[in-house]
């Protein structure tokens, strides 16, 4: 049924890039654990231990404020379609933000979607597959487009006020350093 590996295999690679969902889970050291769906074509693999997935503004920031805190985060797969599996990267990631020096290098691996706000790099030292006999079988109709409409009436200034009001502390109050420099936290 279950198995680990230390780096993501090119049959793995391949189910890994034909799914259109993927859900990522951080913590904190304490306070909630929280775990996102995410699709819109954000996920690269750049190699066997290292995964690239674009941040699109939402209603809250809770990766952002985990990952500043401990790095820690799983990225889960699983066939919605096919032959069951469920499959989780572990690992460590970092934030970057467009004030970041790689920002544009990595920006440049994904389609333009409005309301772009960070980028997460995860490298991770633990693949481990499992049956995902339990998952059940959907059919895969598209991806959304309410977001990107969303952003686009918002425009740059109102995102950014989007992202001052909501997406500068986590729910338990920790920074996310969205709009600041990580050397200066924003206040509670």
């Amino acid at each position: 049924m279950g198995k680990q590996y230390d780096h993501l295999s090119k049959t793995l690679q391949t189910f890994v890039d034909k799914q259109h969902m993927f859900f990522v889970a951080t913590a904190g050291a304490d306070g909630r654990v929280n775990v996102s769906p995410k699709g819109m074509d954000s996920l690269r693999i750049l190699n066997p231990n290292r995964a690239v997935w674009l941040s699109v503004t939402g209603s809250g920031n809770e990766t952002a404020a985990h990952v500043a805190e401990n790095g820690r985060m799983t990225v889960m797969f699983c066939a919605f379609e096919g032959r069951p599996m469920i499959l989780r990267l572990y690992g460590s990631a970092r934030v970057i933000h467009p004030r970041d020096d790689d920002w544009t290098e990595l920006l440049s691996l994904f389609p333009e979607i409005p309301g772009t706000r960070q980028i997460f790099d995860l490298n991770f030292d633990l693949v481990q597959t499992s049956c995902g006999m339990a998952v059940p079988l959907y059919d895969f109709q598209g991806q959304r487009d309410d977001l990107i409409q969303w952003a686009d009436r918002k425009g740059d200034e109102g995102l950014k006020a989007y992202w001052t009001e909501k997406n500068q502390l986590s729910l338990d109050q920790n920074p996310t350093y969205l709009l600041t420099d990580s050397a200066v936290p924003v206040s509670k």
